[in-house]
């Protein structure tokens, strides 16, 4: 389990470069809202976006997870807790007025990239507009 890495995967990697690239500035693996112990893989705080990069094995991917063969009671438990915190999580977000992107390991990294600026740009228009209004 101490192999296992939590963040700063390749896929992760990967999207954050091309983020970059793109002129984005985010934080990594840090907590959207502060009173709640989980973190975000990118967060645009000012934007109110949060990026997660999920593997497929650890949760529960419908196109690649394969239960496993061996202690399946306790792993299969173990993935079906992450789907539900992964929910618990959204709805918190949501609630508290962010926008959350979830990503699969398997997906394009390009794709991910530029759905993830289209979003923070334009979450960002939509926030200076109301700013705007308010004046």
């Amino acid at each position: 389990m101490q192999a296992i890495r939590s963040r700063d995967t390749k896929p992760e990697q990967l999207i954050r470069r091309l983020v970059h690239a793109q002129g984005l500035r985010y934080r990594v693996a840090a907590r959207p809202l502060p009173d709640l112990r989980r973190t975000a893989d990118l967060v645009f705080r000012p934007a109110k976006v949060a990026v997660f990069v999920d593997g497929c094995y650890w949760h529960g991917c419908p196109e690649h997870y394969v239960a496993p063969r061996t202690n399946s009671g306790y792993w299969s438990d173990k993935v079906a807790g992450n789907m539900a915190r992964d929910r618990d999580t959204d709805e918190r977000l949501i609630a508290a007025g962010w926008v959350v992107l979830r990503f699969w390991e398997h997906e394009a990294s390009d794709a991910c990239s530029l759905r993830i600026a289209d979003t923070v740009r334009r979450r960002r228009a939509e926030l200076s507009s109301l700013v705007g209004k308010r004046k």
